[in-house]
């Protein structure tokens, strides 16, 4: 059985929390500066460190979406299963 955003609600991995557009643009604009550093690190030919501000990218603004829908996260993993399942099989988002 594959392990959905619901599973993740009941093992307390994502909590519902007062929806909040504060935190969700706090959470872009942590994402803005992500993705600066992503492009420092690139430019200066250190790949490993792009590619892990890059990430920070992404988790953030995922994260931004959460805020906004009222969810807080324990694991990035059931974030990840949030927007698989409330996002992109809607058409929210595209799966690339």
């Amino acid at each position: 059985m594959a392990y959905s955003y619901k599973d993740c609600i009941k093992e307390s991995l994502l909590k519902k929390v007062p929806p909040s557009e504060d935190k969700a643009l706090k959470s872009v604009q942590k994402a803005e500066k992500w993705l600066s550093e992503s492009h420092k690190a690139l430019n200066s030919d250190a790949f490993d460190s792009s590619v892990l501000a890059s990430y920070m990218v992404f988790f953030h603004s995922a994260r931004a979406i959460l805020f906004f829908d009222g969810f807080r996260e324990k694991s990035h993993f059931c974030v990840a299963r949030y927007l698989e399942e409330l996002y992109v099989k809607t058409g929210k988002l595209e799966t690339e």
